[in-house]
């Protein structure tokens, strides 16, 4: 958990008032999203406009609203829409974890060594390689735990015109909302500092309820899986609204990719790409959690329906649960 520099800046108020008149370096701005990193891809095959519009208008669970720093007013709500929950506010920087380079006491003050979830191996995550999301503690504003959320929940990440995927790594305040680690904030083109770091607003958090990438430290798990549940969200919303040309994009996507949407977007469509890894994404990702719902959620499902499209299946699956 990371207390943003804005609060950082209040705190020290009355020491900066009292050296004004002493020379010093000015602190570095925020950076903008650089033109160089601005050029670089997005992650996935799902760009952040039709994600947006896919979350459509909030329907709010949250009782009451965050803040997004200390001091600054309970704006923010957490939404719910179809499988998924999210919010938009600002970003502040986790470097909490493993010392590194870029996140250690020396770069950031309120350095901690540890996160609320760790991985694999039982060591703590590292904020300045893995891209995760802070979660608020739970409280009565909001437990995120009875939404289906977990350590290692894929989350997908929207600031501008660029979708960056990520999991759950690390709990926060219980009244504040809008931080993600190190390298996610890196990956949306955002300054990672640990203090001078971060975005003022405009960062979108969609965090994919149950269903977790593992182990919790493989980026590349949490791509695979989360473009696949966002090619899916997209392609619902878009069915809900009677909008054929949108729900044409998930098929468009996998023929982009050399994967077919004709069922076969577990593991035989990773293996004819040779991406073993997330070819484990069905039954074996979910076994390893003791997940048995989800572990039964490719094959079946498709044998309750006969094979039917996959834009149905978390439909399915939810069917399964509440049964």
């Amino acid at each position: 958990m990371h207390i943003s520099h804005t609060a950082l800046a209040a705190a020290a108020g009355t020491v900066l008032l009292a050296a004004a008149a002493l020379p010093a370096a000015a602190a570095p701005p925020p950076r903008a999203l650089a033109d160089d990193r601005a050029a670089l891809p997005a992650e996935g095959t799902v760009g952040a406009d039709a994600l947006r519009e896919a979350l459509g208008a909030c329907r709010q669970i949250s009782n009451g609203k965050y803040r997004t720093d200390n001091g600054a007013p309970a704006d923010v709500p957490v939404c719910e829409q179809d499988g998924v929950v999210h919010w938009t506010a600002d970003l502040d920087i986790d470097c909490d974890g493993v010392r590194t380079r870029q996140c250690n006491s020396t770069t950031d003050s309120w350095f901690q060594p540890h996160t609320s979830f760790q991985q694999s191996d039982g060591r703590h995550l590292n904020a300045a390689k893995l891209p995760f999301v802070v979660v608020p503690g739970p409280s009565r504003i909001w437990d995120y735990q009875n939404s289906g959320i977990r350590g290692g929940t894929v989350a997908a990440l929207l600031y501008r015109d660029r979708v960056v995927y990520a999991v759950v790594g690390d709990t926060g305040p219980t009244g504040i909302i809008g931080e993600a680690s190190y390298a996610a904030a890196d990956a949306l083109g955002i300054d990672p500092h640990p203090t001078y770091g971060g975005a003022s607003s405009g960062v979108t958090y969609i965090l994919f309820k149950n269903v977790r990438a593992a182990p919790i430290e493989s980026h590349k798990t949490a791509v695979a899986l989360g473009d696949k549940l966002a090619r899916r969200f997209v392609g619902e919303a878009a069915d809900a609204r009677g909008d054929d040309s949108a729900r044409r994009f998930a098929d468009e996507a996998f023929e982009e990719r050399r994967d077919e949407p004709d069922g076969r977007w577990g593991d035989e469509a990773f293996e004819e790409r040779g991406d073993e890894p997330e070819g484990r994404w069905g039954d074996e990702a979910f076994e390893e959690r003791g997940d048995e719902l989800d572990g039964r959620w490719r094959d079946e499902a498709y044998e309750e329906r006969g094979d039917e499209p996959d834009r149905q299946l978390v439909d399915a699956a939810r069917r399964e649960s509440s049964d």
